[in-house]
């Protein structure tokens, strides 16, 4: 499945290694609150108290894998645009 694949990143990034620092900055900035906004949707347990049995068992089947491997690919891809800021010189945000 592409959606979740981090491998292949959205065809509007374009290739990092041919971004400016410009373009860099713009889409760190863009997969950082992608990703912030998946990682609320992670814990998704916390919504399913009060359903059955089966159907939180559905969802954790279905749905909890699929928010888990988005949440996924896009810390993946920020790594990558993270990585392109720092070689063009710019400010680099991962805390050591």
């Amino acid at each position: 499945m592409r959606g979740c694949d981090w491998r292949h990143p959205i065809d509007s990034d374009g290739p990092p290694n041919e971004a400016t620092i410009k373009q860099a900055l713009y889409l760190r900035q863009i997969y950082t609150e992608i990703l912030a906004m998946e990682e609320r949707l992670v814990p998704i347990r916390q919504l399913m108290l009060k359903q059955s049995d089966e159907g939180r068992r559905e969802v954790e089947l279905t749905n909890a894998p699929v928010v888990a491997a988005q949440a996924e690919r896009f810390r993946q891809l920020l790594g990558h645009w993270e990585a392109r800021v720092a070689e063009l010189g710019g400010e680099s945000r991962v805390k050591p």
